[in-house]
């Protein structure tokens, strides 16, 4: 009798311990029941909340979670993280709230439509407010947010993710991809070099990571400004002297700190520039743009924030409401201060940044990663001259050399595959590829995750 009670205690206490239901709980906390204006039968779930990435400092990450419509096959569709840069600002705010979320916002500031190419139809989407000070992710220790910088970014988004898959165990060993833009290109590749390093002799590692995909890159110091210089010449947005005086002037390969003579240079390249959008130079500013181009930023000093016309407006509006952030489960610590696209003093006080990403390419592409890169042609910001030279500075041998991608019989841009990486273009689209083009962007990452090239001309 007593055995058998024994053993069938033994049986529950198996029973409970493989259930992770510590895990259940959380999970559920973080639930999104229904947010504030969204609309009705979205056909997928949401979670959201906060994962502490350092105990002592008070540091933790807010994440929103969009997954793929529930339907045959859903359950084996990848997780791609998403990461916007700045450094300083929001992924909710860009990649989910403008971008490729299922959401966009509308001009009210309080409802919200459905985004016909939201890449969760392809993937679970993992947004993150990276790093401690970036959106709703908070640090108790004020010095946190003065001392921000690369390497801490990258070591908490990894605490990150091995944290976030304890609380969401279905997505160990799932295919794991790793994507961003702008200044991501520092975070994206970073990260991919801890969580490739990490997973190193491990047999079935929890993160299966399998590659990264990044857009508009910040990727290698002298090469982004050579190709940014000349993208503003040939497309006729300053001077032939002011080009000449920048070519000269601005020593970036060396130095992380630029010249009076090249600041000087910056500040008539500007003026010349005139009132336009930075980030697509063709569109509209939302009324008058051109006093954020003043910001200058770390040692990129022609960068503005981020990408503003209008629709960040919204976000700053939607996030800002109580009963958003409430539904969020967010600004749980009450902060003080309103929610921002991006922080100024994350961004304006940033330590260390590498003069060049193309050492961690070269060890994932031997490593046999997929890496993808992508580029808006309409972007002076961080321009497709810019990502080129940096890649040609690779020497990778060509496969399919440069040729026309099609989206129904129109060209939607250029690609070149090289061997461990692909280049592709997309013709029209400003700094965020997804905003300005959002059926090329679907295109181009369904691509990506199929590992196919992008598709030729339809016969």
């Amino acid at each position: 009798m007593g055995s058998s009670l024994l053993s069938v205690l033994g049986f529950v206490f198996v029973l409970l311990g493989s259930c992770n239901c510590s895990s259940s709980q959380d999970q559920e906390k973080d639930r999104i029941s229904e947010l504030p204006g969204q609309p009705t039968n979205v056909g997928f779930s949401q979670y959201s909340g906060y994962v502490t990435v350092n105990q002592q400092a008070g540091r933790a990450l807010f994440y929103w979670l969009v997954e793929s419509p529930t339907s045959r096959g859903a359950e084996s569709r990848p997780l791609v993280l998403w990461l916007n840069g700045g450094p300083g600002c929001s992924s909710v705010a860009y990649g989910a709230a403008e971008e490729l979320g299922p959401f966009h916002i509308n001009p009210d500031g309080k409802t919200l439509f459905l985004n016909p190419y939201a890449w969760n139809k392809l993937a679970n989407l993992l947004f993150l407010e990276s790093p401690a000070g970036v959106g709703f992710s908070y640090t108790n220790t004020t010095s946190d947010l003065y001392t921000a910088g690369d390497q801490r970014t990258a070591e908490d988004a990894y605490t990150f993710l091995v944290n976030w898959f304890e609380r969401f165990p279905q997505y160990k060993h799932r295919d794991f991809y790793i994507a961003g833009e702008s200044y991501a290109g520092h975070y994206v590749p970073q990260l991919s070099q801890i969580v490739y390093q990490r997973n190193k002799g491990i047999q079935n590692p929890v993160i299966n990571f399998k590659g990264f995909l990044v857009g508009n890159a910040v990727t290698d110091d002298y090469h982004d400004y050579v190709g940014t210089f000349e993208y503003w010449w040939t497309h006729g947005l300053i001077s032939d002297s002011t080009y000449r005086i920048l070519r000269t002037a601005c020593d970036f390969g060396s130095s992380q700190h630029p010249s009076i003579e090249c600041l000087k240079a910056l500040d008539a390249a500007d003026a010349e520039q005139g009132n336009i959008d930075p980030y697509s130079i063709f569109t509209h500013p939302c009324n008058d743009t051109s006093s954020l181009k003043h910001n200058l930023r770390g040692h990129y000093p022609w960068m503005s924030r981020a990408y503003d016309p209008c629709t960040e407006r919204y976000s700053n509006i939607y996030f800002n409401h109580p009963a958003v952030q409430k539904a969020l489960h967010a600004n749980v610590t009450g902060i003080s201060y309103p929610w921002e696209t991006c922080s100024d003093i994350v961004g304006n006080y940033w330590q260390d940044s590498p003069l060049s990403m193309l050492p961690i390419y070269q060890e994932l592409i031997t490593a046999g990663l997929r890496i993808w890169v992508f580029s808006g042609d309409t972007d002076a910001v961080v321009p497709v001259t810019a990502t080129r030279y940096s890649i040609d500075a690779l020497k990778l041998p060509t496969i399919i050399n440069w040729y026309p991608w099609y989206d129904s019989g129109k060209v939607g841009g250029w690609s070149q595959v090289y061997k461990g990486l692909t280049l592709v273009t997309v013709t029209g689209a400003g700094h965020e590829v997804p905003l300005h083009r959002p059926r090329q962007a679907f295109i181009l990452f369904r691509s990506f995750l199929e590992n196919k090239p992008m598709p030729g001309r339809s016969i």
